[in-house]
């Protein structure tokens, strides 16, 4: 057995993650490839490195599989119900910040605040002979965001893709994602509304609270905890 870390695979966020882990004496790579999804742990005994997507990274969590894992709090929270009984955040990582937010067209010059949204989305119903369409895959921090503030004329749907591009190419009235400076809003004639930051999303280190671990095991993951400063 051996204590697995599930890092992201590729770009910035693997890179970042590499050098955190690096600034505290243990060295994390990719082993062969850029293609191959195998890595090496330096540093400590009885690690293994697990690279994956961001996205699989709270489900393997859940799982049990890895024991610690790299991922973005908006994942998390997203794709685990009741998260913090599945996971225990360990640290803030200090990089892949990002904000996800509820936007709508800047042309809708009477609409800033989710109370405006709530009258808008009740007009539009009444006119339009549907509910107003929210582009998101952040499904359940915007179904929760929203009953919260007690907006209720809405329906999400579905979009994996360039949520941005959804209200030009008409399939949706307005969107809630992800945004780090905001430019791709902008680029689409989209606002933030006022009071619509969802979630301040940073990558995390998490430790899965479900995960099986033997005795030798939990020491090891005492250990590396103990070593990266997060205990």
């Amino acid at each position: 057995m051996s204590i697995k870390i599930g890092v992201p695979s590729k770009g910035r966020l693997m890179e970042k993650t590499f050098d955190w882990f690096a600034k505290r004496g243990i060295t994390l790579g990719r082993a062969g490839s850029d293609r191959e999804y195998s890595g090496f742990v330096d540093g400590i005994d009885g690690v293994e490195l697990v690279l994956l997507s961001a996205g699989e990274i709270p489900r393997e969590l859940r799982a049990g599989r890895i024991h610690l894992g790299v991922t973005g709090t908006d994942l998390v929270r997203e794709k685990l119900g009741q998260w913090d009984q599945v996971v225990e955040e360990l640290e803030p990582l200090g990089f892949g910040q990002a904000d996800l937010v509820l936007a709508v067209p800047q042309a809708w010059v009477d609409v800033n605040t989710l109370d405006d949204l709530d009258a808008a989305a009740a007009a539009f119903r009444s006119v339009h002979g549907f509910r107003l369409r929210i582009a998101t895959k952040y499904h359940r921090l915007c179904r929760e965001f929203l009953r919260e503030n007690g907006v209720a004329d809405y329906q999400l749907v579905d979009s994996q893709g360039a949520t941005e591009g959804t209200v030009k190419n008409e399939t949706a009235e307005a969107i809630a994602d992800i945004t780090s400076t905001g430019d791709t809003l902008r680029a689409n004639h989209l606002k933030t509304l006022e009071d619509g930051l969802i979630l301040r999303s940073e990558a995390t280190l998490y430790r899965a609270r479900r995960a099986d671990i033997c005795d030798p095991d939990r020491k090891t993951l005492g250990e590396l905890i103990e070593r990266l400063g997060v205990a």
